[in-house]
């Protein structure tokens, strides 16, 4: 036989583009539509309702950028129309082919009631099937113009990223407002050839079913009338039912397909428009559940959730009834898909406690899994969280982005640093967004890692990063794909079905240890670093709120607990832990609004924390110990005098002078305090620092060096820093000043003064204070660089092998050689509040108070000896898409720990993190906890949600090694139990002599409920 594949192909595409696409609406007429433009922000309904409209005409331009249009739309069905299928066929403009980056919009009946979105790939509503003809028709049409901030595939600088700076040009032309009839057999038609063409295509070329397939579209063509492909679509139809009928084979792989629309709570829009994202995607969801009763659609996110239910009720009663149909699932239990490294170990916590809650109080469902698509990487405290918060399976997919190195599993056991194991599946699809495309069904079966062991796998389906979600041609494909040869076999079906199914038949899968990181989108633990501060401040507030009220509601009679304060700012924060808005990655509108709510929250925390402490009563000045580490530090009176004072951890005592174990002495550019003596060299750097107790250098060269580097990535500006970034830079060594600013017994400080690029200019305050090894770098930026970034190194005397580094409920080790690809991939990483390098004996730690992203590298010098550099990732100046992130001013510290222990590490950091707080408070209140035992740390405290005044203490060990201790409360003790996350009893804890015991493995979180006597 000849091959006359390349004819068929062709022939088959352009009949299938060219005619049957355009044949699928029989007939149109056009609606009247009136327009009316909302001044400023979006207004409900009712305003809308009752505006003024005036006449607007097909190819008109419309929108302003971040504008909302209301059209109204009227018309009548012919009469001629009966017994069809009647829709109303909207197109606002439509660019591209992105549902969720432009021109979207939410039809409403003239009461209000939303019917369903249309966005470019999913312009219908329904209007009857079939018709009676005659049917009037009367929408509101609520249109969003937003810019696409992509309109140049992320390669240009764009303004639109802000209504401020936005301007006021239209953005869009109307091109379509029509009632239409829908051809059923041609759409059919359409998807069968859609089906077939695209499975053909992607079978070898050597396989018969492709050649089969082939002819058997060229046959069907042959009986298509070019005049009337309406009357022959039945024909061709039927001619193509043998190769769509024959069953695919026994060892398919099977798709488990999940309806999803991934909606990013912030992103290239603000939150208001992810408000009515919301409503829009998930009105087209509930639409389609009416249509498709084997539809089922995975919904996490329980943020998005309470936006709909407290503005769309309509919407929101839709859903209520697709959960009890079975037809919608809420997945994930998490307030928000939050990023996956920056967020502190009590932040995840209450993602799942106040995500679960959720969907438990208003579905009474609890959700079995944790849903993260689309975060930047996943750290390795994730398994133990996770799982207690009650879930049993973790679902990721974009690992499948590594520049590096390809993931090796797809279905694997995902253990944590303290051993807990998760089972977790990363969808082969490599896609969140699967529309069920032949390349798509073949890539899965060609990635899938786990053939021979197992043969399924996952695919979440749907249009999504903006909403659109699952269309009714997506589940044609899905049932066309049920059981199709040369094909895998799809099922619709609900993830925690496929969890279960996928963990029977592979118990015995491979494990992956440690975290789950992301060779891409690394400069996300910097960007837009005002916004990271906000988050460290807004979580160490928040412990500050809880632990003090907690205390006044235990001593302070008539004090009440600030439940829903508290609730209210936690999900605030949580809010804001998204994975586009933490990391960096979103508007300028976006990171706008972020701080002034990060400003808010550090209001009106600050004033809980007073009440509460007020609540105390009258007594004369205390200082208050937030950390739970014994502090004894030299601290400020409200004159500015130091005062030396001495604090128990979680508790409080007089502001009195304690006596320091030496003074701190300044001779020209060297302080001295007895513990460690600092040189500050002429150029700012510092010269030496030495460790007085251990009497050895730390620093191998000049450490606190500022190096400016270029930093242009090849595609996501404000996502990644890529490896040539250390090819190019400039070391900041001529400082303008240097001079000493304190000269205490108690403090003694030099000031830096650098100016340098584009304007900017660095002020920094090294600071020694008594009683402490710890050598404080205040550091004020006036930052006016583009596409740069700062690091600040210290080139340590340590042949360290590895470095740690916090991260959640403990830390992480991480190799400092570059022996494999894993490891050289690994050039910046994330941590928290410190990161430790040591050799047998002796270590170092530097510790931050707001800063995520770090390196570490080693080098042998020609002595012989090794010298460990610990960098930090100060602020960048990305310009895509914020043109001006990180632009003006910076305010943070953080600080050389000589001598540390990864203990030390522990406590400094939360010394930097929790300054010590003075009021005027009575008494002396025992601390509401204390422990004996080293290495317990004490997390949180606080009052149970249910509001019946047990106290709860969620604790952990944060050495990485077993420790055993004894928790003693401040008040009456009547009994304890170890409970889960959100605070349900899994068992008794042991008491003895007015404490419980604590006997703990490494890194372990164990939650007390303490019962008041």
């Amino acid at each position: 036989m000849h091959d006359e594949s390349r004819r068929i192909e062709e022939r088959v595409q352009r009949l299938h583009d060219q005619r049957i696409k355009t044949a699928v609406y029989a007939a149109t007429v056009p609606f009247q539509v009136e327009a009316w433009q909302a001044p400023g922000e979006p207004v409900p309904f009712e305003e809308a309702a009752a505006a003024s409209y005036e006449p607007f005409a097909m190819g008109t331009p419309w929108g302003p950028p971040w504008g909302t249009t209301w059209f109204r739309m009227r018309g009548q069905v012919p009469r001629e129309w009966a017994g069809k299928r009647v829709e109303a066929v909207i197109d606002l403009g439509f660019v591209g082919d992105w549902p969720g980056n432009q021109a979207e919009a939410l039809v409403h009946l003239t009461d209000g009631t939303p019917l369903k979105a249309v966005n470019p790939l999913n312009q219908y509503v329904p209007i009857a099937n079939p018709a009676t003809g005659g049917e009037t028709v009367d929408y509101l049409v609520e249109a969003a113009s937003n810019p696409d901030i992509l309109a140049d595939n992320f390669s240009k600088v764009t303004p639109l990223g802000d209504k401020l700076t936005a301007g006021d040009k239209p953005l869009y032309t109307f091109r379509a407002a029509d009632l239409a009839v829908l051809d059923e057999e041609v759409w059919h038609l359409d998807l069968d050839v859609q089906v077939l063409r695209e499975l053909m295509l992607e079978l070898g070329e050597h396989d018969p079913r492709r050649h089969e397939i082939a002819h058997a579209l060229d046959r069907a063509m042959d009986l298509l009338d070019l005049d009337d492909v309406s009357g022959s679509a039945a024909a061709v139809r039927e001619a193509l039912k043998p190769v769509l009928s024959k069953p695919a084979h026994a060892s398919a792989h099977t798709v488990s397909g999940v309806g999803h629309a991934h909606i990013d709570s912030a992103w290239l829009w603000p939150i208001r428009e992810t408000k009515r994202k919301t409503s829009r995607t998930f009105s087209n969801v509930t639409s389609l559940a009416d249509e498709y009763e084997d539809f089922i659609f995975a919904c996490s996110q329980a943020q998005q959730y309470e936006w709909v239910r407290d503005n769309y009720p309509k919407v929101w009663a839709r859903i209520q009834e697709s959960v009890k149909n079975g037809q919608w699932a809420p997945v994930g239990g998490m307030w928000v898909e939050s990023d996956g490294n920056l967020p502190g170990g009590e932040a995840v916590a209450r993602q799942f406690v106040h995500g679960k809650r959720f969907f438990m109080d208003h579905f009474g469902i609890e959700t079995k899994g944790v849903w993260l698509p689309d975060s930047f990487g996943y750290n390795a405290a994730y398994p133990q969280i996770a799982k207690l918060a009650g879930n049993e399976w973790f679902l990721t997919q974009k690992i499948s982005w590594n520049q590096t190195n390809r993931f090796p599993h797809h279905t694997f056991w995902w253990e944590g640093i303290d051993g807990t194991r998760i089972f977790t599946h990363f969808p082969p699809v490599d896609t969140y967004n699967a529309r069920f495309s032949g390349e798509e069904m073949s890539r899965a079966v060609r990635n899938y890692a786990e053939k021979g062991g197992a043969s399924r796998s996952l695919a979440p389906f749907g249009w999504g990063d903006g909403g659109g979600g699952p269309t009714r041609e997506i589940m044609e494909r899905a049932r066309r794909l049920a059981d199709l040869e040369g094909s895998a076999k799809v099922v619709v079906e609900h993830p925690d079905d496929f969890f279960a199914k996928a963990r029977e038949e592979y118990p015995d899968a491979p494990v992956w240890v440690g975290e789950l990181y992301l060779e891409l989108h690394r400069a996300t633990y910097t960007s837009q670093a005002r916004t990271k501060q906000g988050n460290r401040r807004s979580e160490h507030l928040l412990r500050e709120a809880e632990l003090w009220a907690t205390t006044a509601a235990l001593h302070a009679p008539g004090y009440s607990y600030p439940y829903e304060k508290l609730d209210r700012l936690w999900k605030t924060v949580l809010l804001h832990q998204f994975h586009d808005i933490l990391p960096g990655s979103s508007i300028a509108w976006v990171h706008r609004e972020a701080e002034a709510e990060y400003a808010r929250v550090a209001r009106e925390l600050q004033e809980l924390t007073a009440e509460a402490l007020a609540a105390l009563g009258p007594g004369g000045p205390r200082v208050f110990n937030t950390s739970p580490r014994d502090r004894a530090e030299v601290i400020r009176t409200e004159d500015g005098a130091p005062v030396y004072v001495e604090v128990p951890a979680s508790g409080s005592a007089p502001l009195t002078d304690a006596e320091p174990p030496q003074p701190v002495t300044v001779s020209g550019r060297v302080l001295d305090n007895g513990l460690v003596r600092v040189e500050v060299a002429e150029d700012g750097t510092l010269a030496s620092v030495r460790d007085l107790r251990a009497d050895r250098e730390v620093l191998a060269e000049p450490g606190n060096l500022l190096r400016l580097h270029t930093d242009l990535p090849n595609y996501w500006d404000a996502w990644d820093i890529d490896k040539h970034y250390r090819n190019r830079y400039t070391d900041l060594l001529d400082a303008s000043s240097v001079t000493v600013v304190e000269q205490d017994p108690l403090i003694g400080a030099i000031r830096v003064e650098r100016d340098f690029g584009k304007g900017s200019k660095i002020t920094q305050t090294i600071t020694v204070r008594a009683g402490s090894p710890r050598i404080d770098i205040e550091t004020d930026i006036d930052w006016h660089e583009t596409e740069k970034i700062l690091k600040a190194a210290f080139p340590v005397d340590i042949r360290a092998p590895h470095s740690s580094a916090e991260i959640q409920f403990g830390h992480i080790q991480r190799p400092t050689h570059t022996n494999t690809s894993w490891e050289a991939a690994r050039f910046e990483v994330s941590g928290h509040r410190w990161v430790h390098i040591g050799e047998p004996g002796y270590g170092v730690a530097v510790i931050n108070d707001s800063t995520y992203g770090h390196d570490v590298s080693r080098t042998v010098r020609e002595d012989g000896g090794t010298t460990t550099t610990v960098r930090l990732s100060l602020v960048r100046a990305p310009r895509i898409p914020d043109p001006e992130a990180d632009q003006g001013r910076h305010r943070l510290t953080y600080a050389l720990l000589p001598g540390a222990t990864i203990e030390d590490a522990v406590a400094e950091g939360y010394a930097l993190n929790l300054p010590l707080r003075v009021a005027d408070a009575a008494g002396a209140p025992a601390p509401v906890v204390s422990v004996d035992g080293e290495g317990v740390t004490v997390e949180a405290v606080k009052l149970a949600d249910d509001a019946s005044g047990d106290v709860v203490v969620r604790l952990y060990e944060s050495r990485g090694g077993r420790a055993t201790g004894v928790l003693r409360t401040g008040f009456p003790l009547a009994g304890a139990q170890v409970t889960d996350l959100l605070e349900r009893p899994l068992e008794d804890a042991e008491t003895a002599d007015g404490g419980v015991a604590v006997a703990l493995r490494p890194f372990q979180i164990l939650t007390l409920r303490l019962r008041r006597a």
